[in-house]
Parts: C-alpha cells; sequence; structure tokens
C-alpha cells in the first residue's frame, strides 16, 4: 500500500510595493523595490508583481493614494496574490485599511524582518533575541489598537470586559519582555565573559549589509564549515573562529549579523547581546557588495547602525568584496574614492593576501608597543601576557619577566593595574603615541 506523501507548504503569492519619499533610501536607489523583494523572498514568498509611488509624504489613511490603492486590488486579482508587502512601516490602521480594501493580508517591513528573522534564529539567544523584538513591536501596536476603548473609558456601554483586557494583555506583555531581558542580559554577561577572557590578543568583527558575503570571507579566511547561502539575514548568530595570518599571528575572527537600512530599532535592542562582539573588535572589517548598485545606500546604513550601537570609535577597514563581479571602469571609480579599501573575492580567494597584510599593519598601528617587566613570581600575571599579547622578545633579568610586546589598548587596559599594583614595570616604545600607555 502507498503511503501518503507530505505536501510542500505553498508559497505565499506575493505583490511587493513601496513610497518613494524625498529624501528616502527608495528615492536614491537604482531599483527601488530590489531589496523588499528580496527580504519577501526571504520570508519564503513567490513575488508575482511590485509597486511604487511618488509622493510627498505617507497618506494618513492606508500610506498609498487612491488610484495606487486601486491598481493594488485589480494587481492582486489578477495575479491570484495572497498578500502585499509594504516596504514601510504601517500603522494598525493603515493596515487594517488596506486589507479592508484590498481583501488580502497586508504586511508591513518590520513584521517582514521580524517574521525572516523568528526562522533563521538557531540559538536559544536568537531565539529569545527575536521573541522580545516582536514583543516590543506587539506592545505598540496593542496600545494604538486599543485607543477605542481609552477614548470611551468609564462611558456607558464601554466599562467591563474591554478595559480589563486591555490591562491585562499589556500587563502580560510587559512582563514577558521584563522576563525576556532578564535572561539575555545573564547571556550577555557571560559572553562579555568569554570576550574578556580569550586567549588570543586581538579580535577581529566582520560587519557589514545582509549578503554582503561575511560568511563567504570568514569561511575562505579560517577554513571553517559555515553556512553560506546567497540570501539576505543567512547568518543570525554570532560566529566566531580562529584566524592566522601569514605572519603567524592568532586572531580571534567574529561574523555578526547582517545590517539593513531601517533596522527596526526594537531588532537593534533585543540583538544588543550578539552586536556586542563588535563592541569587544579591536578591528572591524566593514565588508560591502561592491558589485551592488545600492552601495551607498549600504555604506550608509551600516554607519547608521554602528553609531546606534556605540562602535564608530572603534579602528575600521573597508573591505570591498566580490570584486570578480564589478566592471573595470566601476573599480577604477571605487578605487579613487575608496584608495584605503582592499578589493577581495571571497569566491575566488581575490585579494585575500593583501587583506591578511592590511589588518596586520592595522593591528600593529593601534596596538602599544611596550617593554615590561613582570614578577617571575606572579605565574598567573605573566601568563594573561603570554595569552594576549604578541610577544616579540623575552628573557629573564634578575627577579623579573622582561618582555618587549604588542598589545591591544583593550588588553593592557585590564592587566596595567595589576601589574603596577604587583611591583611591575613597563616603558613604552618611541613609536607607540597611544592615549591608553603612561609611561612608568
Amino acid at each position: 500500500m502507498l503511503q501518503p506523501q507530505p505536501t510542500e507548504k505553498q508559497a505565499e503569492r506575493a505583490i511587493v510595493a513601496t513610497l518613494v519619499l524625498p529624501g528616502s533610501a527608495a528615492a536614491q536607489a537604482e531599483d527601488p523595490l530590489a531589496e523588499i523583494r528580496g527580504l519577501a523572498a526571504a520570508a519564503g514568498a513567490e513575488v508575482v508583481d511590485g509597486v511604487s509611488q511618488r509622493l510627498a509624504k505617507v497618506n494618513p489613511r492606508a500610506a498609498f493614494g487612491k488610484g495606487k490603492i486601486e491598481e493594488l486590488r485589480q494587481l492582486a486579482l489578477a495575479s491570484d496574490a495572497q498578500l502585499l508587502v509594504v516596504d514601510h512601516d504601517l500603522s494598525p490602521s493603515q493596515g487594517r485599511n488596506l486589507e479592508k480594501d484590498l481583501q488580502i493580508r497586508v504586511v508591513d517591513r518590520t513584521e517582514l524582518i521580524l517574521d525572516i528573522f523568528s526562522t533563521r534564529a538557531q540559538s536559544r539567544q536568537a531565539k529569545l533575541q527575536v521573541e522580545l523584538a516582536q514583543l516590543e513591536y506587539m506592545k505598540t501596536r496593542l496600545q494604538r489598537m486599543w485607543t477605542h476603548l481609552e477614548r470611551t473609558e468609564g462611558a456607558i456601554g464601554s466599562r467591563g470586559p474591554g478595559e480589563t483586557q486591555l490591562e491585562t494583555d499589556r500587563r502580560l506583555v510587559s512582563k514577558k519582555i521584563s522576563d525576556l531581558k532578564s535572561r539575555l542580559r545573564a547571556i550577555e554577561k557571560r559572553r562579555h565573559r568569554q570576550a574578556v577572557v580569550r586567549e588570543y590578543p586581538y579580535t577581529v568583527s566582520l560587519v557589514g549589509y545582509t549578503n554582503a558575503g561575511k560568511s563567504s570571507l570568514l569561511r575562505r579566511l579560517t577554513g571553517a564549515d559555515v553556512f553560506v547561502a546567497d540570501q539576505l539575514f543567512a547568518t543570525l548568530d554570532t560566529l566566531v573562529r580562529n584566524w592566522q595570518l601569514e605572519d603567524g599571528r592568532q586572531l580571534v575572527l567574529a561574523d555578526t549579523v547582517g545590517f539593513v537600512r531601517d533596522l527596526p530599532h526594537s531588532l537593534v535592542a533585543s540583538f544588543h547581546a550578539t552586536l556586542e562582539e563588535t563592541l569587544n573588535a579591536d578591528l572591524l572589517l566593514h565588508v560591502c557588495d561592491a558589485s551592488s548598485p545600492e552601495l551607498e545606500i549600504h555604506l550608509q546604513a551600516v554607519e547608521k547602525v554602528l553609531q546606534e550601537i556605540g562602535a564608530l570609535g572603534i579602528p575600521m577597514l573597508l573591505v570591498f568584496n566580490k570584486w570578480d563581479l564589478v566592471a573595470a571602469d566601476e573599480r577604477l571609480m571605487l578605487q579613487k574614492r575608496f584608495p584605503q579599501a582592499i578589493a577581495v573575492s571571497a569566491g575566488d580567494g581575490y585579494g585575500l593576501s593583501q587583506l591578511e597584510d592590511a589588518v596586520g599593519r592595522y593591528l600593529d598601528a593601534w596596538s602599544l608597543h611596550l617593554e615590561v617587566h613582570v614578577p617571575a613570581e606572579d605565574g598567573r600575571l605573566l601568563a594573561d601576557f603570554q595569552k594576549v599579547s604578541q610577544v616579540l622578545k623575552e628573557a629573564y633579568q634578575e627577579q623579573d619577566w622582561v618582555a618587549e610586546i604588542r598589545i591591544s589598548p583593550r588588553h593592557w587596559n585590564a592587566l596595567l593595574p595589576e601589574l603596577t599594583r604587583n611591583g611591575g614595570r613597563f616603558k613604552v616604545f618611541a613609536e607607540s603615541d597611544n592615549p591608553a600607555a603612561q609611561a612608568g
């Protein structure tokens, strides 16, 4: 007897739509619908059509103008679409009005990104972070959705279960948010401790727009078996791997969640523990897709997120990935505009030696060049210096371990108090003018 075979879930047929507003990213984009198409596809939808509308400002009733809504209705009927994906955040009333006008389900940009994150989250931490972001988003919408009851609070016909349910919902959501934040704080503390006690002297973090090729680059540089896919938000959890430079130096290389323009604030906040890896880095490699027509928009979006999380003060090296896909004239233009950038292709390995050399130079320039005298009897402190610094020369003189080292300001600031407290000494070499070190 034949066994019934499970059927694949049919992809929802979707129309994507965006408003092209003055000064918006869509107004600068070569194809204003390209990113929302990619996001919808990443969520599992089958995009059957797309519509954009230029407006001076958003229509308060349903975001789009009356004529464009009729066009969307006709498109939905003709293409048998079940879903409209809007590349903007909609108020609850705008979403309801669009659904009423079109008779199909409507999802806005934030809901779409949260949905993608919820399906991609693998670790417990990522799942908690996504759940927190979803609840934060739901809480604001819950308040707006219940405003019709608040306006009539205490009025005849409005008292009783409605008000009780509103307060109950708010209390339950708020309690759940508080619980999730407590659990994530505990995870964040553990991750911070792990970052501080790592054996290798330097941490380099890959940051960049989603689908720029960060995971492919990490795989090529470290030989790690990591998931790589040509899709948005393929990586949500931070991946940490060991990376050995050609000069023998050992680094920690971290791949973080990709950024996107207009990334929901709730996601930035809830993913703070994951982004902590970026804040603990000694050097950021800003990886971008050099072949993307929206390169400028992507660069601005990444800088905005880095500013939000307080990471703009960390040294950063711009890396143009997918260089093999860039035309010759475009290459010349990019090299002229960004002379310090390193061009690579994670796919075929082009430029990786130059990238390693540049990383080495950046770390040397940022590192402190010191001579330290550590009491030999203090074995733990001596071991800490050997773990977190690059030892150039070492010898024992009388009762001290004397070493010429390069060390990151982060590690030096952690070890300096113990060194001075235990009677150790140090000297700053001339080329090191970093204010993190004061000659003793």
